[in-house]
């Protein structure tokens, strides 16, 4: 779909020539003449002619500089996403101890035409014939049953606590009509509340996960530890699968805490806690790989070459999904290739050969084996001899060796199914009985339209891909990966080891995570993955420091007198917490968005919080009194407060006294 260039100027011959007449009274008041008999009105029109002769030249001359200005930084029309969603199978009997899934199996779902909307598991699994039959929690002093939570969708639970404190612990129980399997175990994490929308990357390998867990199971007379194969949870920080092997018959039954029915237990332990957020979990389940709306593609034959510089071929099936994983593949003669997206393999003679997918072939040398791939359009492109190799003809194979031997096509949002709705096998798996997806499918979403294209790309010009400005430092420092952060600030020149002064070529971001903390303090996990970000995307010459927010601890004093017919402990509670929300680090300020950071303390904006709530009559004697970390402010006056600090109020509350006007 071609990018249309917008219209410059829209003014016609006659706008012009209505504009220049309202002109005249102000620049010449002696024209009085405005017939078209008149030689000034006829000169008028003659400009307004040549006027509109340029108008409509100016608007035909960026139509190739705005799409190649586009194509300059990269921007194209984005391609239709796949909805991904989790799926479960169920075995057709109790006593089938594993089956393996394998990777690819296709499930469907109905769709609104009638025709299945297909969707192919992104992993194999290995399905167990034990059941997850309990779920507990211990959060240090006593053991409360989830089972109900973990079961129904829209309620969740606290799997360690509302503290998660060392030695707090989230058991599993499951029930088996045989020995428990020694096959790889996968447990499917969703949290209630996922703070880390955005995965770790791969760079985010350094960065720890908030707290230290200890898989363990119980083997009749003590927990013995399980090595994990991964956790791609982060310690239950974000949605993923938890995998590890089976105990087998190592692993006991056994009554543990709440559950009285013997069961097969295993826990994961907190050993070491920096949560800044206690996690929420809305349900663990076994038997439940990834799925993606997205069709495999195997040996597509597409054409041969002639030898010509600049050859293109055209893929069948569109859009093409680029791999969540890149996969690099190693060729007979040595050379090396990371597929991205299409597996392409060219065949000059001496077999088959993977060849490197590029963006473009500007650094691409004459005898690169590279390629160009549209993904909307599904256009393979070959080098023009100096820039990127020519396929050599294959006399042997002269009209089939090239060879895209796999890829995946699909997206749209007609795969945004609902809950419950992916029940159709269209692979069939020995002793797998029924599939479903438990929660609804999401990502799903049709090919951009040029009007989104053009709004984007003025977002693109702006910094989003490097830090320069403070809004890009702020920006980024909220999109980094594998970070909480719920608000970011920038301060220029601010060193943290020398506050008094101004350091060219420093900028400190301070960030608060996502917490229910009434002064939310990042951990080390997320102070280390702003940093890694920032570092990636910084200048050269720019010194960067991340750090938490330096607090302020608030308490408002106040008598209120309360209208006659209002309830005195209402009032009070009301009062209390609309000051402590108007102070809030996170929902704070007068948007709601969070205190500003170095926000001064508007004493009219303190006593109108209060005065507005429903009951207020008056505050007696208009004595409002401010304190600041326990001192108290000049009385009626705003009190400033440092750059970059935050407020949260006393924990112990504001000092409101409620009482009835006694005259």
């Amino acid at each position: 779909m071609p990018l249309q260039a917008p219209n410059l100027d829209n003014l016609t011959f006659a706008d012009i020539v209505s504009q220049a007449k309202t002109l005249i009274p102000r620049y010449a008041p002696e024209w009085t003449n405005f017939n078209e008999s008149d030689p000034g009105i006829t000169l008028v029109e003659l400009f307004a002619w040549m006027t509109e002769i340029l108008i409509y030249r100016l608007n035909q001359t960026p139509d190739a500089n705005y799409i190649k200005f586009l194509q300059l930084i990269g921007i194209e029309l984005q391609a239709a996403q796949p909805a991904r969603a989790e799926v479960g199978f169920a075995l057709a009997r109790p006593d089938i101890a594993s089956v393996i899934v394998p990777q690819g199996t296709q499930i469907a779902a109905s769709g609104g035409s009638g025709a299945p909307v297909v969707f192919e598991t992104d992993q194999a699994l290995v399905a167990i014939g034990a059941t997850l039959d309990a779920v507990q929690t211990f959060d240090g002093v006593s053991f409360t049953t989830q089972t109900g939570k973990n079961a129904n969708a829209g309620q969740w639970f606290y799997p360690f606590g509302q503290k998660a404190q060392p030695g707090s612990a989230l058991l599993l129980g499951f029930a088996s009509a045989i020995p428990f399997p020694s096959d790889q175990i996968n447990l499917s994490v969703t949290l209630y509340q996922n703070p880390l929308v955005r995965p770790v990357l791969e760079s985010g390998a350094l960065i720890p996960p908030p707290a230290s867990l200890v898989w363990e199971y119980w083997d009749g007379l003590s927990w013995d530890a399980i090595d994990l194969d991964s956790d791609g949870t982060r310690a239950l920080t974000q949605n993923g699968h938890v995998l590890f092997p089976g105990p087998g018959a190592n692993v006991k039954m056994a009554p543990i805490g709440n559950v009285t029915a013997p069961q097969y237990w295993i826990r994961a332990r907190v050993q070491s806690s920096a949560y800044e957020m206690a996690p929420q979990v809305a349900a663990i389940r076994t038997n439940t790989v990834a799925a993606t709306q997205a069709i495999t593609f195997n040996d597509e034959v597409l054409g041969g070459s002639d030898g010509t510089p600049g050859q293109q071929f055209s893929l069948t099936n569109t859009p093409v999904m680029v791999l969540d994983t890149p996969v690099k593949v190693t060729n007979s003669d040595g050379t090396k290739a990371t597929i991205t997206s299409l597996r392409l393999e060219v065949d000059e003679g001496t077999g088959f050969m993977v060849w490197q997918q590029v963006d473009d072939f500007f650094a691409s040398k004459r005898t690169d084996a590279v390629y160009t791939l549209d993904v909307n359009t599904g256009v393979v492109a070959f080098g023009d001899g100096e820039y990127g190799r020519i396929p050599v003809a294959n006399v042997a194979n002269p009209a089939g060796n090239i060879v895209a031997r796999q890829y995946r096509a699909g997206g749209g949002s007609q795969g945004n199914v609902g809950a419950q709705t992916i029940t159709q096998m269209q692979t069939s798996v020995p002793s797998v009985n029924t599939v479903t997806n438990y929660d609804a499918a999401t990502g799903g979403t049709d090919e951009e339209t040029v009007a989104n294209a053009k709004l984007r790309a003025a977002m693109a010009l702006q910094s989003r891909n490097r830090a320069v400005t403070s809004d890009d430092f702020v920006y980024l420092a909220t999109q980094a990966p594998g970070a909480n952060v719920a608000r970011a600030f920038a301060l220029p020149l601010y060193h943290p080891n020398f506050p008094g002064g101004q350091i060219p070529g420093v900028v400190t971001v301070i960030v608060v995570p996502n917490s229910l903390a009434p002064n939310p303090t990042p951990n080390q996990t997320t102070l280390q993955a702003v940093c890694t970000y920032l570092d990636q995307h910084r200048l050269l010459t720019s010194e960067v420091y991340v750090m938490g927010p330096a607090y302020r601890k608030i308490r408002v004093s106040a008598q209120i007198i309360v209208a006659s017919g209002s309830d005195l402990a209402t009032v009070k509670n009301n009062v209390e917490e609309a000051l402590t929300t108007f102070f809030d680090p996170l929902k704070g300020g007068s948007d709601g968005t969070g205190w500003d950071f170095g926000g001064e303390i508007y004493y009219s904006d303190v006593y109108r919080q209060v005065l507005d709530i429903d009951g207020v009559q008056r505050i007696q004697d208009n004595q409002l009194l401010i304190y600041l970390d326990g001192q108290m402010q000049t009385f009626c006056r705003d009190v400033p407060i440092n750059p970059g600090e935050l407020l949260y109020s006393d924990p112990a509350g504001h000092d409101v006294e409620v009482s009835y006007s006694t005259s």
